[in-house]
């Protein structure tokens, strides 16, 4: 986080290093969803939107989460198979 200058106290959004370059917010999430199969592509439309109309609807929608989605009160333990696909 030091090398790219991210404050990691203040941040409160993911972050995807690719390429030696770190995305935040819409940008990390447009990365991620490049990333998923291939009908995930569609997302990719949302590049021509401007940044700061991208990261006030990524804002709004972190601040909604849990009131429409819910909140786990305890983190999930992976199983074996699924801690194959986490980097160690």
């Amino acid at each position: 986080m030091e090398q790219y200058k991210i404050d990691w106290k203040a941040n409160d959004s993911f972050v995807i290093i690719e390429n030696e370059k770190a995305y935040m917010k819409s940008n990390a999430a447009l990365k991620l969803y490049n990333k998923l199969p291939w009908y995930w592509k569609w997302t990719q439309v949302f590049w021509i939107v401007p940044r700061f109309i991208r990261d006030g609807v990524y804002n709004f929608i972190a601040r909604k989460r849990y009131r429409w989605f819910g909140k786990k009160e305890k983190c999930m333990i992976p199983t074996g198979e699924m801690k194959q696909k986490f980097l160690e």
